[in-house]
């Protein structure tokens, strides 16, 4: 008894580790799932990350140019020396001498002012800025990037759904019309054109497993995995009028947009630069302090020694003509701010553009919605009523494919405005700078789990 109760204990647990695998294994993949995959699979936000991190050393390379710099030198030599004396009365031994030496020493220099080396610190401070906001910037494209294509994935689907849809119902108008044919209710124009539009049918059915199978695999660019089943779109959207105007959202996207805060940082290098560059005609000074230690056995007049030096000064270097190299940088530099000025103002434009055109294309996805649910169900009425009528002889085979094809093409438009609507509102954040993690969640709610 004991033995079958285990056994009946086992099987239960068994059956449900079964089945939460296979829940596990077919349940949808939701938006943030994609995300989720994204974030740690992405190769475009892994370069990003990498760049973001080198950049960081920046500022440790920008520190040390205000810091001792200590070098060591050593060194070993023999030599061989062929020495006369003209004066017959030197006390110094001629001929040939070999003799072997030694040295090393310390130099250690701490800048104590150098204008250059204090804008260079203030260079990599901006450029460590950029860095930062460069990273920001790619991960607020992921987020795009990711929605774009679950929803192209989702479009791609249902279009094959909406076809193989189509084509049951032309196969079965094609069935009706050789049966009415069969007992001569019919022509064979009705077969002809029912046969007709399903092999049209069955070619774009080929052509969307095709653009089905490229969506998936741009999905797999971004995630690093093919997605097995995508969670769809709630039936009961209903999309949400705006509820700021274009000007405000432009005001919004001119203060936020990451790429126009990038382009003001390199105005803001480019000035330091000019500053870099004036610094040229500057003196600079430097604290140095060195030993050194020299020994030789011998020498070319007879005799070696042991020299111990140390030393420690100032050391004022003024530069006073360098060719004209630096009044050259610092009108290099001058003109390498204006052109960062204007790229302020192309990527002012650009912003601007961009985010008037998100917030149409947004706007024309709400209007869009509602205008595909009154054509789906004004093509549904169709449908029903030409096939009433077809039974009656008042209505052709024609008549009916065509209301059929109707409402597969305002089921197919409805969803595709649908996820216009879903893309365009993550498009139009992007575009003014203030898209998060959370939209993403919340476009996420959106969807059946």
């Amino acid at each position: 008894m004991l033995k079958k109760l285990a056994l009946v204990i086992l099987l239960i647990c068994a059956t449900r580790v079964f089945t939460a695998n296979a829940w596990a294994e077919y349940k949808p993949q939701s938006l943030m799932d994609i995300y989720e995959q994204a974030l740690a699979h992405d190769a475009t936000l892994a370069s990003a990350l990498s760049a973001n991190k080198a950049a960081q050393e920046l500022i440790a390379q920008g520190q040390a140019l205000y810091r001792p710099v200590v070098n060591f030198n050593a060194g070993v030599n023999a030599s061989r020396t062929d020495i006369s004396f003209n004066n017959l009365a030197s006390p110094f031994k001629g001929g040939v001498q070999t003799f072997e030496g030694y040295n090393y020493g310390v130099e250690a220099r701490q800048p104590i002012y150098r204008k250059q080396n204090l804008v260079q610190i203030d260079q990599a401070r901006t450029q460590v800025s950029q860095a930062d906001k460069q990273l920001f910037l790619s991960q607020q494209d992921l987020i795009l990037r990711t929605t774009q294509s679950y929803f192209d994935v989702l479009a791609a689907q249902d279009k094959i759904d909406l076809i193989n849809a189509q084509k049951a119902a032309i196969l079965s108008q094609l069935e009706q019309a050789q049966a009415y044919f069969d007992v001569g209710i019919s022509t064979i124009t009705d077969i002809n054109e029912a046969q007709a539009r399903y092999d049209l049918i069955v070619a774009q059915e080929m052509t969307a497993i095709n653009e089905h199978q490229i969506a998936e695999r741009a999905l797999q660019a971004i995630t690093g995995d093919l997605p097995h089943q995508l969670a769809a779109v709630k039936s009961e959207l209903k999309p949400h009028a705006l509820e700021q105007s274009m000007e405000k959202w432009l005001a919004v996207a001119v203060q936020n947009n990451v790429n126009i805060q990038i382009h003001q940082d390199t105005v803001t290098y480019s000035e330091q630069e000019i500053e870099h560059a004036k610094a040229g005609h500057l003196p600079t000074l430097d604290a140095v302090a060195n030993y050194s230690d020299t020994y030789t056995n011998g020498g070319q007049f007879g005799f070696g020694n042991d020299l111990k030096n140390g030393t420690i000064g100032l050391q004022l270097q003024v530069p006073l003509y360098q060719g004209g190299a630096t009044n050259s940088r610092i009108r290099q530099a001058v003109l390498n701010k204006q052109k960062a000025q204007d790229d302020v103002a192309l990527a002012r434009r650009q912003t601007e553009l961009e985010t008037q055109r998100a917030y149409l294309n947004l706007n024309t996805s709400i209007a869009q919605v509602k205008a595909y649910e009154q054509a789906v169900t004004s093509s549904q009425s169709q449908v029903a009523s030409t096939g009433k009528g077809y039974e009656v002889g008042i209505r052709t085979s024609v008549d009916v494919l065509n209301a059929q094809q109707q409402l597969f093409v305002a089921k197919r438009d409805l969803l595709q405005a649908r996820y216009g609507y879903l893309v365009n509102i993550i498009r139009l954040k992007t575009a003014a700078g203030v898209v998060t993690e959370t939209d993403l969640a919340d476009i996420n709610q959106q969807l059946v789990h």
